[in-house]
Formats: structure tokens, C-alpha cells, sequence
């Protein structure tokens, strides 16, 4: 299990330009980047147990993490 933070200009670092640009252009891409963002605090938050939960909670959130980091990597690689 990692603490580390998985943001999204770390798990596309060679993309953080076409992120910035679909983030103020696309109100699709910023819906699900805001919503990564906030799934990905609360997972690291349990990690850290800064706010402890159940294990199939942790899960599941990060199931829902995995899913939309997918749908961005789709728009980006469609994008690119």
C-alpha cells in the first residue's frame, strides 16, 4: 500500500499541458478531474488514517479512482 498522493499530473507527467488545457476547456474532463481529485484525497486520508474506514471502503474508492483515471487517460490519449 502506498502513502503517496497518486495525482494526476504524477500519473501522466508527460501530459500535464493537455490536462491544464481540457481542464479549463472541457466541462466533461474538469468534472472528472475534480472528482479523481477528490476520491484520490480520500483514499491517501485513509491510508495515512487521518480518516480511518473500512477496508471494502477503501476499496471501493479506490476501485472508483481507478475508473476515472481510465476515463481521463481515454479523453487524453483521444485528445492527444
Amino acid at each position: 500500500m502506498s502513502h503517496t498522493p497518486h495525482e494526476l499530473a504524477d500519473e501522466f507527467p508527460d501530459q500535464a499541458e493537455a490536462l491544464h488545457r481540457l481542464k479549463e476547456s472541457n466541462p466533461h474532463f474538469a468534472r472528472l478531474a475534480d472528482e479523481y481529485h477528490e476520491i484520490n484525497r480520500a483514499v491517501h486520508r485513509a491510508e495515512t488514517k487521518v480518516e480511518p474506514m473500512t477496508e471494502a471502503a477503501e476499496t471501493d474508492l479506490r476501485r472508483r479512482r481507478m475508473a476515472l483515471k481510465d476515463e481521463i487517460a481515454r479523453i487524453l490519449r483521444d485528445e492527444g
